[in-house]
């Protein structure tokens, strides 16, 4: 454990706290990907609902775009999200990793209900209204841009979003034009025993011209482990497999109608999972588990679209379907040794399905006037099923031998096939909810609009706790349906004077259902928690100081989370669950430069400040003092985050050779509320290089933590986490017909 900053973090931090800069929101870029000097070209978000223009948003909003994502080499949201501000990744374990915006979370691990940001992909939901069993990682190949909006998102996107949101924007099927891509990359990190690579595929082909196209993506990734597993003798025992397949059909019939398909598979198949065990060495990339924890997980999405001008306004009406599938292994012996009455560990597993229904209407005004408008409507109909069970290897055995220790009832019955306990949850959720925004502008130059959302949600959870080993009263919790309605608000007011220029003010929330805690009867702990909400009070400006080569991004925010739902843990055999209680206060500072000198010299630097902590008690009967005192900071809500990038390309050469160094710093924060351990306090430096070999090739070279740094990223049982992947090196080729 770091508790101090070091030479590079304290450097950083005087640097940039020195220029005052923090996050762009506008980028300078051309519509083929290249900055050109003097101009400046607007990036368009769609998260909003409608298409915007970045720079005239009343909120704090990014946007990754394909070109950004592939001079990165980026694969996976580690690769990229840490450079936007205010955010921070929760790199757990792949498929249940989580985004963290603006310190909302409270825990470095992943909730124990939904999570605090909604994840989205063409606007189409990818968490459910629940526990999500799989929070997808979109692969970055093929995609249009990353949008994130920082702050709450109720209003237009519901429950699921205390944080912010993220919205994947994959490129759809081009009637007019065949087109093709791929791309190669070949790596080896320190401490793997073999090379990490990966492949993939892209062609969009025109079936009839300018009217109907299919666009098919197709990737394999494997990036070698680099942890060893004492336990199991397994070096490198980490092994990660990503499969792919996207599929697009756009039908355009008319001018004014658009009829889009989109289906997508990915699924992640985890060899052994990705913490590791502290102990003396302070800096260990070993773990000791009896059997390789597995975790594969795998989302299939297909949706259904359709986009109609009306003349006085655009229709938009979408409808989708989504699988989910997660399966789990743990070691629990890790926590205490193995069962004293078998000399066997106990295992555990987990598997869960999800299936989520999404439909949704909305009218937005189309035109230029000074009043615009949207209204809209959803519906969500969600099925969760999960079944957990732990496994004691000659149980059994142990109980029929042991009749009066057990009330004379047989393993037949408390442990079938050495199943010591067994947990089956289900959920039904539905949601209906109407959303609107109503914007008009005062003499050309002030904008206020209003919107907010109503909405409904029915839900009928059921928890059934099996006969077991411990003898614990079986049970069956079926409290019948429930029912949560209440209004979203948001308001905001910009003053936008020139096309340089922009102030805004904005007041949003945004809100989580409630659920039941799975291993309530087991632990004593409460059987259900409520919704918790979050008001974000925020003021921003943007403008560019020199056109086309200075701009600056600066939003101070104050957020307030009420009734928090809390993932804690248990003390004894760290089970998790979930709890009502205190508030918090978040207030932060976020700011962006972008700087380009030259037409072949570009510089960005993203600074946050955040103070994230609790405002009143966080009850823990576990804790000493019943709980956590106002003024706790929130887990993993680090104080500082700085990205910087400076990059060099000399355009006038017919290779167009670039090489870019990417820096950034997390300070220190705690792991868990009570813990000692913290995770951030480091600096990673990345190096990216390339060169057009010819036309439509590019090959690259790379090196993520050139310095090796050894960072915690999390630690949710405090003494074991996982850590940030050692330096790896590596090459890419990529190939684009347009």
């Amino acid at each position: 454990m770091r508790n101090n900053i070091s030479f590079g973090g304290r450097a950083s931090v005087v640097a940039m706290a020195a220029m005052l800069a923090t996050v762009p929101a506008m980028a300078q870029t051309a519509p083929n990907g290249d900055t050109q000097e003097g101009t400046t070209s607007e990036i368009v978000v769609t998260a909003m609902k409608r298409n915007e223009a970045a720079s005239d948003i009343a909120g704090s909003v990014s946007a990754v775009t394909e070109r950004d994502l592939q001079r990165l080499n980026a694969q996976s949201l580690s690769d990229y999200v840490t450079r936007v501000p205010g955010v921070v990744f929760n790199d757990y374990q792949p498929g249940v990793s989580e985004v963290v915006i603006r310190g909302v979370a409270s825990t470095t691990y992943h909730e124990a209900n939904q999570a605090t940001t909604g994840y989205y992909i063409n606007q189409i939901p990818l968490v459910e209204p629940g526990f999500p069993l799989v929070i997808p990682d979109i692969d970055s190949f093929d995609v249009k841009q990353v949008e994130v909006l920082r702050g709450p998102q109720g209003t237009l996107f519901g429950s699921s979003s205390l944080g912010g949101a993220i919205n994947y924007v994959v490129n759809e099927a081009d009637p007019s034009a065949i087109d093709a891509g791929a791309e190669g990359i070949l790596s080896s990190t320190r401490h793997s025993g073999e090379a990490s690579y990966a492949a993939k595929a892209m062609v969009n082909v025109p079936i009839v011209q300018d009217k109907l196209g299919v666009r098919v993506v197709a990737l394999q990734r494997y990036d070698a482990g680099y942890l060893n597993n004492v336990g199991t003798g397994q070096k490198g025992s980490n092994d990660l497999r990503v499969r792919g397949l996207r599929g697009s059909i756009v039908f355009t019939p008319t001018e004014t109608t658009k009829i889009s398909a989109l289906g997508m598979y990915q699924e992640y198949d985890l060899d052994d999972q990705t913490y590791v065990q502290f102990g003396a060495d302070p800096k260990t990339y070993d773990r000791n588990t009896n059997v390789p924890e597995y975790q594969d997980t795998e989302i299939q999405l297909y949706s259904l679209r359709l986009d109609q001008e009306l003349g006085f306004a655009n229709f938009t009406a979408v409808g989708s379907h989504t699988i989910k599938k997660a399966d789990l292994a743990f070691d629990d012996s890790i926590f205490g040794g193995n069962d004293p009455r078998t000399d066997t560990p106990q295992l555990s597993r987990s598997v869960g399905k999800s299936t989520t229904d999404y439909g949704e209407l909305r009218l937005a005004s189309s035109g230029e006037g000074p009043f615009t408008w949207l209204i809209g409507g959803n519906y969500t109909k969600l099925r969760s099923d999960s079944t957990d069970a732990a496994f004691v290897e000659g149980i059994g055995e142990y109980i029929d031998s042991n009749p009066d220790l057990f009330d004379g009832q047989p393993a037949s019955v408390l442990a079938p096939d050495d199943l010591i306990r067994r947990t089956v949850a289900s959920s039904r959720v539905r949601e209906l909810a109407a959303f609107g925004e109503l914007s008009y502008t005062f003499a050309d130059v002030v904008t206020l609009t209003v919107g907010g959302r109503v909405f409904e949600y029915k839900s009928r959870p059921r928890l059934q706790f099996l006969p077991n080993a411990e003898l614990i009263p079986p049970f069956d919790y079926q409290p019948g349906a429930r029912k949560e309605s209440g209004f979203v608000p948001k308001v905001s007011v910009t003053y936008k004077p020139s096309d340089r220029f922009m102030v805004y003010g904005l007041y949003s929330e945004g809100f989580r259902i409630g659920g039941i805690n799975t291993y309530a009867v087991a632990t004593g702990v409460p059987l259900d928690f409520a919704s918790d909400s979050t008001q974000n009070y925020e003021v921003g400006t943007r403008f560019e100081l020199v056109p086309g080569a200075m701009s600056f991004d600066i939003a101070a925010f104050h957020i307030k989370w009420n009734d928090i739902q809390s993932r804690l843990f248990t003390p004894v055999d760290f089970n998790a669950y979930t709890v009502n209680g205190g508030g918090a206060k978040i207030d932060g500072v976020e700011l962006s430069l972008t700087f380009r000198p030259t037409n072949n010299l570009s510089y960005t630097t993203n600074l946050t400040y955040n103070d994230a902590r609790l405002s009143s008690l966080l009850p823990d009967s576990f804790a000493p003092g019943g709980g956590y005192a106002a003024g706790t900071q929130l887990p993993g809500a680090s104080d500082w985050i700085i990205a910087n990038q400076l990059e060099y390309e000399l355009r006038s050469s017919p290779l167009r050779p670039r090489i870019s160094v990417a820096h950034r710093y997390l300070s220190k924060a705690p792991v868990a509320f009570g813990a000692a351990l913290e995770k951030g306090d480091y600096s990673i430096v990345d190096l990216n290089a390339s060169i057009r070999i010819a036309e439509k090739i590019e090959a690259g070279l790379f090196a993520k933590n050139l310095f090796d740094t050894y960072g915690i990223l999390n630690a949710p049982f405090s003494f074991a986490g996982s850590v940030t992947r050692p330096r790896t090196v590596g090459a890419s080729l990529r190939f684009g017909l347009r």
